[in-house]
């Protein structure tokens, strides 16, 4: 059956005390919206609508660099959950299949989970998502009767009965996306905060003679965030969920607990993973590679075989090939590295193509920005570049080539020619000693006038 997705994004997230949108937040090195986006993306669904407050542009952009196929739909007023929901109704109400309502805020439903929901749709017109609370606070209560949901209390309407009550609503809900959007249309504001609750649908399917059921979860996944300590908490939760994954997966983390992963990062079995290593978002690392201690990854691609760090920096269009090292104190960026290719350390390799088996010298830059614009450095198979080269792009080393130490290369170096370009080196012979005495004379001098 068909599938579409609601996600609710308009909230203002006051409790933040942040000019920077709730759900923009970073969880994982991705906005907190983008794990929703992720987790209902397993479902497959037909559509994708978000729903992003008067001023959601930024949320709007977000969204869509998540998930390309989102809608955007505006909710000008912010009158409530069911109210944020109609506001899909124009573009899914004709739809056709289910629609499942999630929020931008919480971000750690689980595939399984959300395949559990949807298939209770299939005994029920509404299935809901509620979990076991250990201190249930002011959520939602489900009210039931053995298996069936017979409404949903706001804990600001609830009873001291309700309120004892510690199956607990997450908001996750599905329905027939005809059944859904007419429910809505019929739910009013005569509760204790003046707003159009979604939770009301239950009871309005009910009154109906259809069924509404409730899917259990662990409460971990229905996490909210709502303040930067709640932001805090929900980072520590993910790194400790992703860390787990890769070690099951078949990873190697030397220490754990100091490793951080990305919403996206993806490490292949029989990796090596030191202490203190940070993927930013974009990066793949093939299986048998090794990334060691101190290593900061974004954007990146490392092959098979591949040797990192320690203490280096991939930054975004940096590709490795296999068996290619890159060591100590080295910085890569938007540069293609291919088979075997020795970086050692102390360089800088910016809008570059290394050949094959090429041999980059210590303290080797290039030089890729003029102040305007960039430019490129092309490096031939087998060529050897000498230690402190400073190579000025757009410049090309031809195959099997060599600079020499030293050189600041302006021009096209031909496949196996030797360049050096720099100054001779001229011997004064007893200079340094009759230099050095000239100084502690003048140093000596000043002393005597009191002098510095």
């Amino acid at each position: 059956m068909a599938v579409s997705l609601i996600l609710l994004a308009a909230g203002q997230g006051t409790r933040m005390n942040s000019e920077l949108a709730k759900v923009l937040h970073p969880l994982g090195g991705a906005p907190m919206l983008a794990h929703a986006l992720a987790a209902g993306g397993s479902l497959g669904p037909d559509r994708v609508v978000v729903v992003v407050g008067p001023e959601g542009e930024a949320v709007a952009k977000a969204a869509q660099a998540a998930d390309e196929r989102a809608e955007i739909v505006v909710q000008a007023e912010r009158l409530g959950t069911a109210h944020a929901v109609a506001q899909a109704a124009p573009l899914l109400r004709d739809a056709g299949g289910d629609v499942v309502v999630l929020y931008g805020d919480t971000p750690f439903l689980t595939a399984d989970t959300l395949d559990r929901l949807v298939a209770a749709r299939a005994r029920h017109a509404v299935a809901v998502l509620g979990f076991d609370a250990a201190v249930p606070g002011r959520y939602g209560r489900l009210v039931t009767s053995g298996e069936d949901l017979l409404y949903i209390v706001e804990w600001k309407d609830a009873s001291a009965e309700e309120r004892d009550i510690t199956l607990c609503n997450s908001g996750v809900m599905v329905a027939d996306a005809a059944l859904l959007f007419d429910l809505i249309d019929r739910v009013g504001n005569a509760n204790a905060a003046g707003e159009y609750y979604l939770t009301d649908v239950v009871a309005l399917a009910r009154e109906r003679g259809l069924s509404a059921g409730v899917v259990l979860c662990d409460e971990a996944e229905t996490l909210g965030i709502n303040t930067r300590a709640e932001l805090a908490t929900a980072e520590a939760a993910f790194q400790a969920r992703r860390r787990a994954e890769a070690l099951e997966d078949g990873v190697t983390l030397i220490a754990p607990e100091t490793v951080f992963f990305a919403l996206d990062t993806v490490v292949g079995r029989d990796a090596v993973v030191g202490p203190n290593v940070v993927f930013g978002p974009g990066v793949t690392v093939e299986s048998g590679a090794e990334i060691r201690a101190f290593c900061h990854l974004e954007g990146c691609h490392v092959s098979r075989g591949a040797t990192v760090g320690p203490f280096a920096r991939l930054r975004p269009g940096a590709e490795l090939a296999e068996d290619v090292h890159v060591g100590n104190f080295v910085e890569i960026k938007n540069a293609i590295l291919d088979e075997g290719v020795k970086v050692g350390h102390l360089t800088y390799i910016g809008d570059a193509d290394i050949g094959a088996r090429s041999n980059i010298g210590a303290g080797t830059v290039t030089c890729n920005y003029d102040g305007v614009m960039k430019h490129r450095t092309v490096i031939g198979a087998d060529a050897f570049i000498g230690s402190d080269t400073m190579l000025v792009a757009p410049v090309t080393v031809g195959a099997r080539a060599m600079t020499a130490s030293g050189s600041v290369i302006t021009a096209d170096v031909p496949a196996e020619a030797l360049a050096v370009a720099r100054a001779r080196q001229e011997v004064k012979p007893g200079l340094a000693v009759r230099l050095m005495e000239r100084l502690r004379a003048i140093k000596a001098a000043k002393a005597a006038k009191g002098g510095n």
